[in-house]
């Protein structure tokens, strides 16, 4: 049975739209405050640019949900708040950490908060959707038909992890303009579609509003863009879609709630797995920000902006297209997806090497200091030798 996209299509208008026109707004409200991006080393843009784009995509998503409490008490729309039979969700409080994420990312963006206190902030709203029923649950065991691998009090800091990790993600990934709205709008389409197979109507309304609203933001956000998305953006979609993720059980609940999320968000999770491993690998902090990310080491191959984003947005749309296929095919062709699509994606990592050093630690033999060279410096060369052939920095 084909399912009423209608009320789906309006959900997306009303969040297209409403980002849209609160771009601009929330552009003049970063210029205001002074939330502003200004060039350095490490920055890709050549200008200053505001950000606090955030505001339009919160806004959108927000005005998704009046449309479909309007659709529903007056049109006879479904009530799309019916959780799942594997969970209890309190929406209340699910709405309550929604604002809570897009509080901390707000206050990120006008003070620049420490590394410690952001992260706070996303624990503090991953504890509260998870006391509010939002959690993991059982996983399906792909070996074992009709089996499960019941977490037990493991759920709910598995469960905490796993959203602030999925929080996180889109943020470290957004460095060009239009990449993070973009990869958003492509995965949260797909989650969409997932969750219109599985008939989750909960999941497939929160996901098709954060693809309007990221969409609309992207009329501003693209290269050349006007305004970034900044961390109240960047974490509240990575907060909406690892909350999608969850809400969103089809039959095969281990796979959708495990791999195919993982899948579909892989190219910010590789990006963000190489910057830890790179990070280690030279004795830097991993919070210690480097020029090491795909974006980078693409426009050091010779892409401008927009092919680079280009060649991030189709990797992303092949992840998607394999994830859509792993869920209607049984477990042997769907292990083998899934190595295709990783062997593939890793061999692109090689190829850019996402994972050596750009920044490592060089004891000056003069001053006896120690400092950080990257790959400018004389020193560097020394130490990545080191760390060629030790596996570590000097």
């Amino acid at each position: 049975m084909v399912p009423n996209l209608i009320p789906y299509l309006c959900l997306f208008s009303a969040a297209l739209a409403v980002s849209l026109l609160a771009t601009p707004l929330a552009r003049k409200i970063a210029i205001w405050c002074g939330a502003v991006d200004y060039p350095n080393s490490r920055r890709i843009n050549k200008k200053p640019i505001p950000r606090m784009g955030g505001i339009a995509i919160f806004l959108g998503i927000v005005a998704a949900f009046v449309v479909q409490y309007v659709g529903t008490m007056n049109f006879g729309w479904p009530v799309v708040l019916v959780p799942s039979p594997k969970l209890d969700v309190n929406y209340a409080m699910l709405v309550l950490a929604f604002l809570v994420i897009f509080a901390t990312g707000l206050l990120d963006d006008r003070f620049s908060l420490s590394p410690r206190q952001k992260l706070a902030g996303q624990i503090a709203a991953a504890v509260i959707a998870v006391a509010g029923g939002l959690v993991i649950g059982d996983i399906s065991n792909p070996f074992e038909p009709g089996g499960f691998v019941h977490l037990g009090w493991l759920t709910y800091p598995l469960t905490v992890v796993y959203l602030v990790a999925y929080t996180n993600i889109i943020n470290l990934i957004d460095g060009l303009d239009g990449l993070a709205a973009g990869i958003s709008a492509i995965a949260s389409f797909t989650m969409f579609v997932l969750s219109v197979w599985a008939g989750r109507l909960d999941a497939a309304a929160l996901s098709i509003a954060v693809a309007g609203s990221s969409l609309g933001f992207l009329r501003y956000n693209f290269h050349p863009a006007s305004i970034f998305m900044g961390d109240s953006g960047a974490l509240t979609l990575g907060f909406a879609l690892g909350a999608v993720s969850l809400l969103s059980v089809t039959r095969f609940a281990g796979l959708t709630t495990i791999i195919v999320p993982l899948v579909i968000a892989a190219v910010p999770i590789i990006d963000t797995f190489s910057a830890i491993v790179r990070r280690m690998r030279g004795h830097v902090s991993i919070s210690h920000a480097d020029r090491g990310h795909i974006h980078h080491r693409l426009i050091d191959e010779g892409y401008d902006q927009r092919q680079a984003v280009l060649v991030m947005y189709a990797w992303t749309v092949l992840l998607c297209v394999g994830s859509l296929v792993m869920t209607q095919v049984e477990t042997v062709p769907r292990i083998v997806i899934f190595c295709l699509l990783l062997v593939a994606s890793m061999a692109f990592a090689r190829h850019l090497h996402l994972f050596e050093p750009v920044l490592l630690h060089h004891y000056n033999p003069k001053t006896g200091a120690d400092e950080l060279v990257g790959p400018d410096d004389e020193a560097f060369e020394e130490e990545a030798e080191k760390v060629h052939r030790h596996g570590k920095g000097a």
